[in-house]
């Protein structure tokens, strides 16, 4: 990516364009064209557990499915 760091989108902006309560949003159905980048441990692992939407639930996917969802990014060592 060449780049020093990457961060999360200001909070309030999250919320509101995705309706997802802060706590619990997901990539699961996030505008196609929005980039998520994701380290690629997370692609690797049997199952990961990701926000549903909601703070009060989630959702336990294998983690090759995040790696199909759109606009996601698999990036090496993301997460150093």
């Amino acid at each position: 990516m060449d780049v020093r760091k990457a961060s999360f989108m200001q909070m309030e902006r999250a919320v509101t364009e995705t309706a997802m309560e802060f706590g619990g949003i997901t990539p699961v159905g996030l505008p196609a064209d929005w980039p998520v980048l994701v380290d690629s441990r997370v692609v690797e692992a049997a199952r990961v557990v990701i926000g549903s939407g909601i703070r009060g639930s989630k959702l336990r996917l294998p983690g090759a499915s995040v790696a199909r969802l759109p606009g996601v990014r698999v990036v090496k060592g993301l997460a150093r």
